[in-house]
């Protein structure tokens, strides 16, 4: 066992399942906001995102139903709440799987079944390759029809719209990063409960995980200036919602826990199983040269970092474009999430979030 693995099992034991707030001050930079000092290489790390000019950010990290420290760096706390664009996706493909538990959906039936009003070919469509990005729906050219959207307009009528146009390729057989297929996933989702998406997550993620400041919005990139809340009926499932450090901490324990949290299943083991395998062993992989995480294979609305001869995914991330990048080593239990916003041009700081990373992982045999 290395200092590492030391590091996290003695404060494991220590403790407990959750840790509460300390605000202690730990340098001129950082704050403990949860928890115990991250490692020296993760502070050095960090210090050197700050040189950079990130702005205030947070590192959390834990393993299994333990979060163990989660600090902040300049001008942010445990509790701001930052747009986390694709981080988003991981969000929604857990809200759906939810719905699969529930025995509502399944993962491989054509989606027309709940949604008949689209045309046949994107009625034979899966939910399976909406969320692992191998539909053939057009739009992952940076077309974004789905922010293009009026933010008024129901998910039903978002699905409909966005399944209006010709397939690109044959459904499965082609990854494509950045498609709107989110959107007819989330269409289906109110279709099989009959409830709006924002209820159903609340009820199925938010609620069962203390997840107090997470909620979903209709992405703009031509500006930061939220549309009202109250009449957005159609968020952006691929990048719209907004959260805080502490709860994605929540979500990701989560799932590193197989589906439970504060010792109360949340999504099935199965569920679980599926979000972090790898889906796209076959598929051909279209480069997504905006996205930093290079030879990637792609799970159910997150990434597949590396993975093994069984398909099971070692490390799975969902990083977004205002840089937010929350992880899970499968394998270890670690999980982790450098939480940070920077609307031009984030991943600059790239390098520094993977030595933060780097710097609080075990090594996976």
């Amino acid at each position: 066992m290395n200092m590492l693995s030391i590091f996290f099992l003695s404060l494991s034991l220590v403790l407990g399942s959750t840790v509460g707030a300390q605000a202690t001050e730990v340098t001129g930079n950082s704050t403990i906001a949860q928890g115990a000092v991250l490692p020296p290489k993760a502070v050095q790390a960090a210090e050197a995102m700050i040189a950079k000019g990130s702005g205030g950010f947070s590192v959390g990290i834990g393993i299994r139903d333990k979060i163990i420290a989660l600090t902040s760096f300049g001008n942010i706390k445990a509790d701001t709440q930052y747009p986390i664009a694709s981080a988003s996706k991981f969000l929604t493909a857990a809200t759906v799987m939810a719905v699969v538990d529930e025995g509502k959906l399944q993962m491989d039936a054509p989606i027309a079944t709940w949604l008949p009003k689209l045309p046949p070919a994107a009625g034979k469509l899966t939910l399976r390759q909406l969320l692992s990005q191998t539909s053939g729906l057009a739009g992952a050219r940076g077309e974004y029809y789905d922010l293009a959207q009026d933010h008024r307009i129901t998910l039903e009528q978002s699905a409909l719209d966005v399944a209006q146009r010709p397939l690109v390729s044959v459904p499965g057989e082609v990854f494509a990063y950045g498609a709107p297929g989110f959107q007819v996933a989330g269409a289906v989702v109110e279709a099989a409960t009959g409830k709006r998406w924002a209820q159903v997550f609340q009820e199925k993620i938010a609620t069962p995980l203390g997840m107090s400041h997470t909620y979903w919005t209709h992405l703009r990139l031509d500006s930061a200036t939220e549309l009202p809340l109250a009449e957005t009926l159609n968020p952006v499932l691929q990048g719209g919602a907004v959260s805080t450090a502490a709860d994605y901490l929540r979500f990701l324990s989560m799932m590193a826990n197989e589906g439970v949290f504060e010792g109360k299943r949340v999504l099935s083991k199965n569920s679980v199983d599926e979000m972090l395998k790898d889906q796209t062993p076959k598929a051909f992989m279209t480069p997504a040269p905006e996205n930093p995480i290079k030879g990637g294979h792609y799970s159910l609305g997150n990434w597949c970092e590396s993975w093994d001869e069984a398909g099971v995914c070692l490390r799975s991330s969902s990083i977004g474009a205002f840089g937010v990048y929350p992880w899970v080593e499968r394998k270890t239990g670690h999980f982790g999430i450098v939480f940070v916003y920077q609307r031009e041009n984030a991943f600059r700081l790239w390098p520094e979030i993977q030595a933060i990373r780097n710097a609080v992982e075990v090594d996976t045999p």
